[in-house]
């Protein structure tokens, strides 16, 4: 699919942040009133001169202290008052939308810490007259309403703050959108099946909720930043350093580079994330990675000496991001994203590491795609709190080839289990069954509705299929008293009212065996923050159309000698 644009995307116009005005003292609204020094002097002159002894004159050294004294006061006062100011500003600035728990909620390690899952959106909205400059497409219809998310990454932050992985999805991943309302617009929808960037027109708690269906991750917040954010965000850093491997001109973004490194600022930054048809194989694939070169080199700028320790320019950066953003009420204060912030912060660059969502052909529709062969591995890895490098920045060995043996010597991927549901809850054979799977159980393993509700979960198990049970309730966090021994064959785990949500059994202690690291990056494209010389790979394909021709963006550059680079 291609970006409509309607003309040039307008210039950005750099507004300077709001300050605290200083105030002037009172001055006098008229002559000074009579007496004071000249008039004892003029008494005095007028007496002969002055009789008796002079009064002591005040110590100059005091006098400079109470004035000093004075200054300081005021000073405090002023710099409380300006920090109050800028603080109540910042909070003001930040739109934020209820969550309402559809992303589900995070499990803690054995230390009581829990990892950060965030999805980050960027809206394709022309919802302002701003964005319509920026984006085009407005020409027609001016400011419209609604949103798709062009842009959704999973942002995860380890229980233990040392490693952190970035999860793209494309935008075109066709998926199932669960039944939600906008608590704004109050638009709603009973559920469909489609492309999942679309999930964002039902308001950023259906988009979470779509997400963690499909992926089984579990998600804490959202971050949604639209294309004047962009703009600002990338102006407030002074520019983001990124590297094309040739020359560059995609005519639906509007980016135009010549080969090699640049800084981008304003509405050149927006040309670069924006490019579908400048990168990769000319699709949204391509794009996802050229994000992640600009979102590295832009952590690797927040993270250099100087960047925050300027006050003007941590000022610009906290206004253009609080202005920016919409996030979720729990983030919505400037205290709640200093303390996320610092999380992130504690993450080193080389134990960052971005991926892309692995995807196939979606047979019902070329210009789609659906979850591909890997991916599941990625999202259990995620789930599960595992990390893609090693304390030294390398890439993980297969955690699997040193798990612990199960209790069963056949493996996970040959045990299939029946699961039944015995609560009024809808799908909850579903889930489990959806969450054994992808921790490597067979595809056999079915789903049905119990012959009546059950009040306690039971997994009955055949002869000789104790081990395989055991296996699976481990997996699950299921104890021992849940298993049965039946008089048939197979695994059948009946889901019973003690256990109405979630994929492990409430206080159980899940021990799955973690998922194949490598198996999860394969075919991920996938780096680590800290590769500074990593550059955008320009597509060699005929992605681009100018005056009526199919050409490569390489091409387009060269016929495009009067068009202005981006960044000029």
């Amino acid at each position: 699919m291609s970006d409509p644009w309607d003309g040039p995307a307008g210039q950005a116009t750099r507004s300077r942040s709001a300050r605290v005005p200083g105030q002037r003292a009172a001055e006098p609204d008229g002559p000074p009133p009579p007496g004071g020094r000249a008039a004892a002097r003029a008494a005095a002159r007028s007496h002969g001169g002055t009789r008796g002894r002079r009064g002591r004159p005040v110590g100059r050294g005091k006098r400079v202290l109470k004035i000093f004294a004075i200054g300081l006061s005021t000073v405090i006062v002023v710099t409380a008052g300006a920090g109050w100011w800028f603080y109540e500003h910042l909070n003001g600035n930040i739109h934020s939308v209820a969550l309402d728990g559809k992303g589900g909620a995070e499990k803690a390690d054995a230390f009581g810490r829990t990892p950060i899952n965030i999805l980050v959106m960027g809206s394709d909205g022309r919802t302002s007259a701003a964005d319509c400059k920026l984006g085009g497409g407005c020409a027609k219809t001016g400011v419209q309403t609604g949103s798709n998310a062009d842009v959704q990454m999973v942002v995860h932050v380890s229980a233990d703050r040392s490693n952190a992985t970035v999860m793209s999805i494309p935008r075109d991943t066709m998926a199932k959108v669960p039944a939600c309302k906008d608590s704004e617009s109050g638009q709603s929808t009973n559920g469909y099946y489609g492309q999942i960037n679309s999930a964002l027109q039902y308001g950023p708690a259906c988009q979470v909720a779509t997400v963690h269906q499909l992926t089984g991750i579990p998600i804490d917040h959202f971050v949604k930043l639209d294309f004047s954010g962009v703009v600002k965000m990338s102006d407030a850093v002074g520019g983001v350093d990124v590297c094309v491997s040739d020359d560059v001109y995609d005519t639906y973004s509007h980016l135009k580079l010549s080969k090699g490194a640049h800084t981008l600022k304003g509405v050149a930054a927006l040309e670069f994330v924006r490019s579908r048809h400048g990168f990769g194989d000319g699709s949204d694939l391509g794009r996802t990675i050229s994000q992640h070169i600009f979102l590295s080199s832009m952590i690797r700028k927040f993270k250099s000496a100087g960047t925050l320790t300027d006050p003007t320019a941590v000022y610009d950066l906290a206004d253009a991001a609080t202005k920016a953003l919409t996030v979720d009420d729990g983030l919505g204060s400037v205290k709640k994203l200093i303390s996320l912030a610092s999380d992130v912060n504690k993450v080193p660059t080389k134990r960052m590491t971005f991926t892309t969502m692995q995807t196939a052909p979606d047979p019902n529709n070329k210009d789609r795609v659906v979850v591909g062969q890997g991916a599941r591995t990625l999202f259990s890895t995620i789930a599960n709190d595992q990390a893609l490098t090693t304390g030294s920045g390398k890439k993980s060995a297969a955690a699997q080839a040193t798990a612990k043996p199960t209790a069963s010597a056949v493996p996970a991927s040959r045990i299939a289990v029946t699961v039944e549901n015995g609560t009024t809850v809808t799908g909850r054979a579903s889930d489990i069954a959806t969450a054994l799977t992808d921790q490597g159980f067979s595809p056999e393993t079915a789903t049905a509705n119990a012959p009546s509700p059950a009040t306690t979960t039971t997994l009955t198990y055949g002869t000789g299929q104790k081990g395989e049970a055991q296996t699976a309730a481990k997996a699950l966090g299921l104890s021992s008293s849940h298993l049965r021994q039946g008089t048939g064959t197979g695994l059948t785990l009946v889901i019973g009212s003690d256990w109405p949500s979630g994929s492990s059994y409430p206080g159980g202690s899940s021990s799955s065996a973690p998922a194949d690291t490598q198996a999860a990056v394969s075919n991920a494209h996938a780096s680590t923050a800290d590769q500074a010389k990593t550059c955008a790979k320009v597509s060699p394909y005929k992605t681009v159309e100018l005056n009526g021709v199919s050409m490569t963006p390489s091409q387009a550059y060269a016929a495009a000698r009067k068009e202005p680079d981006s960044d000029a």
